[in-house]
C-alpha cells in the first residue's frame, strides 16, 4: 500500500435482523438531540387568519379603533416616536 492510498471504508448496512425507524422513532430522536443542543418544543394554537369568521372580527375591531375618538392622536403618536430605520 501506498502512502497516499487509504482502505476503502465499508459502507454502512444495518443488520438483517432491524427493521428501519418507524416515524415515531425519528421524531422521538429528533426532539431529544434538540433539547440536548438547549431547545425546547412549544405549540401554539393561533386565529386561523383564513377564515371568513377571523376577517369579519379584524374588520369590525379596525373600524371600532377608527371611530374611536382619540385613536387618530395616538396611532400619530406611536408612529413619530418609532424608529422605523431599525426595520
Amino acid at each position: 500500500m501506498s502512502r497516499t492510498s487509504r482502505p476503502k471504508a465499508k459502507a454502512k448496512s444495518r443488520p438483517k435482523s432491524s427493521r428501519p425507524k418507524s416515524s415515531r422513532d425519528k421524531v422521538r430522536a429528533h426532539r431529544a438531540r434538540k433539547r440536548r443542543q438547549g431547545y425546547r418544543l412549544v405549540q401554539m394554537w393561533l386565529p386561523d387568519q383564513r377564515s371568513p369568521a377571523f376577517r369579519r372580527e379584524a374588520l369590525r375591531q379596525s373600524r371600532l379603533i377608527d371611530a374611536a375618538k382619540g385613536e387618530k392622536e395616538a396611532l400619530g403618536f406611536i408612529a413619530a416616536a418609532t424608529d422605523w430605520s431599525e426595520r
